[in-house]
């Protein structure tokens, strides 16, 4: 009998050729719960077929998807039409050529899976999943501006500004980070230029490798914290500049 394993998936960014090489190489099974982070689009060119997998993917597997900055960008246009200069000059273009590509039908069907991202995900174990991060002292149940799920910065920073040797039951340890046993994160990348591994500052994992760019896209098993990544994906789409 398999064991049923959680795994987290950082950025895609369209980047399905990496999103396939990790998930064979993690010997990703419908006994594991995938939970992605979020920006599924907005960097190489196959955003419509990424969404099309993972849309598949959720009928065979146990997936919980989070909503990133990008794929809420991604929706507003898709519903208005309306064009956002700064989302087109951080992979919104390469996204928008390829739905031009696309019928009504898988328009409306794409349109059905950005609505029903989650802005977070909580286990059972006390466990937070979210794209990007959260303000509010007491935790995510009392944030005001939902937002900020997807677009906080914040909370890698403040997590990589403490003392490594500061302790929960210390008076200065932030009061935000004592709500959950681990927060795990995407949205800022760990690097742009390199290839890296997923980085722990206090309790809050950034998975986030930069697929988006020169990285890996990366899948982690929260239990053992074992680590898969696909090739660097700007190997993956030689004649592509992904968001550089």
């Amino acid at each position: 009998m398999s064991i049923k394993r959680t795994l987290v998936i950082g950025d895609i960014h369209s980047g399905l050729k990496a999103l396939e090489q990790v998930l064979k190489r993690a010997a990703a099974t419908p006994a594991d719960k995938l939970i992605f982070l979020g920006d599924y689009v907005d960097g190489w060119s196959p955003a419509v077929e990424t969404v099309n997998f993972l849309i598949q993917l959720s009928k065979t597997h146990d997936c919980v998807f989070i909503r990133g900055n990008h794929d809420e960008l991604c929706y507003d246009w898709l519903v208005d039409g309306g064009d956002n200069p700064l989302w087109l000059q951080h992979g919104g273009r390469a996204t928008m050529e390829s739905y031009q590509k696309t019928d009504s039908e898988t328009r409306n069907t794409h349109m059905l899976f950005y609505q029903n991202l989650k802005n977070y995900h909580l286990d059972e174990n006390n466990r937070l999943f979210l794209h990007a991060g959260f303000t509010n002292l007491r935790g995510i149940e009392f944030e005001y501006f939902k937002q900020t799920f997807y677009w906080d910065r914040t909370l890698w920073e403040l997590a990589r500004s403490l003392n490594p040797n500061l302790t929960k039951d210390d008076p200065a340890y932030p009061k935000r980070l004592t709500h959950y046993r681990e927060i795990y994160i995407g949205h800022t990348p760990i690097s742009k230029i390199r290839a890296v591994e997923p980085q722990r500052a206090a309790n809050v994992w950034n998975i986030d490798t930069g697929a988006a760019f020169k990285g890996p896209l990366t899948a982690l098993d929260v239990d053992t914290k074992r680590i898969w990544q696909s090739d660097p994906v700007h190997e993956l789409y030689p004649n592509e500049n992904g968001r550089n």
